[in-house]
């Protein structure tokens, strides 16, 4: 069976997307897709020097997404259109944010929450700006061991986000970049096993190939190491902004995770996983 849930993707209620939800959940109905979940940015207190004159940069409202996703449920129940769409969001992680998304997920009916790590030393590696006087793989090191002190610290998560995000934005490194398993695998051993250990998923995020990489996020190299230390559980979103993007290279994704060992993904609906068979 190929997949058919996008369990991440953005909308307009994301600074990053001009993509109209109702777009969205449009063409993934076109693809025959069975659910997706609309899961925009919850990066609270982004860093101001990116957008002065918007405090709230990348932090969506999640009463104006909640009250979409409903509309647009309704609408999809009355037309007797069989897509599921999921209420989530995208929680970046920084280390004194905990408290506050506790209670976005108590005040919320989320299906789903994504835990990422956007940001390292307050900066976004996606700008230049934060790789200029920095050896990369220290900074690759730094961003590993926040990524971990920063997940240890969230008490409402349902799955860790293309968990080598950073990888993306080296200069001048091309594929090469996927060599990080080999030089990281310390720290993302116990990134791997904390995750294990809660009971929690891994998402696939297939942007990796959207990005002109031969892979998704995390590399294959990270998903087998997952795979031989027990993990079983994954998510997988395509991470799409735009809507040509949505189940972007689900048929390499699943290709390349039944060659690895793994034999379906998770959903999550009310914060419940339920698997789902390949």
């Amino acid at each position: 069976m190929p997949i058919l849930y996008d369990m991440h993707m953005h909308s307009s209620f994301s600074t990053d997307s001009d993509a109209p939800m109702q777009i969205m959940a449009q063409t993934a109905h076109h693809l025959g897709l069975s659910g997706i979940c609309l899961t925009d940015h919850m990066d609270l207190d982004y860093p101001r020097q990116y957008h002065p004159s918007d405090p709230n940069a990348f932090a969506a409202d999640p009463e104006q997404v909640y009250q979409e996703v409903l509309r647009l449920r309704a609408d999809y129940e009355e037309r007797n259109l069989p897509l599921w769409i999921g209420f989530g969001l995208e929680f970046g992680m920084q280390a004194h944010l905990s408290d506050r998304f506790r209670e976005i997920a108590e005040r919320y009916p989320l299906d789903f929450i994504i835990a990422s790590q956007h940001l390292l030393d307050s900066q976004d590696p996606y700008y230049p700006d934060a790789w200029e006087n920095q050896k990369p793989e220290e900074m690759i090191d730094r961003y590993y061991r926040e990524l971990l002190s920063n997940l240890k610290k969230m008490r409402e998560w349902d799955t860790l986000a293309h968990l080598d995000y950073i990888i993306r934005y080296i200069p001048g490194q091309g594929d090469s970049v996927y060599d990080s398993m080999a030089r990281h695998s310390e720290i993302i051993d116990e990134i791997l096993r904390y995750v294990i250990s809660c009971g929690k998923c891994l998402e696939v995020n297939t942007a990796g190939y959207k990005y002109g990489f031969l892979q998704p996020h995390p590399a294959l190299a990270i998903l087998r190491r997952y795979y031989a230390l027990g993990g079983r559980l994954l998510t997988i979103g395509a991470d799409a902004h735009r809507p040509e993007h949505i189940a972007f290279a689900f048929d390499r994704t699943e290709a390349a995770l039944r060659s690895v060992g793994f034999t379906g993904y998770c959903i999550f609906e009310g914060r419940r996983m339920r698997e789902i068979p390949f």
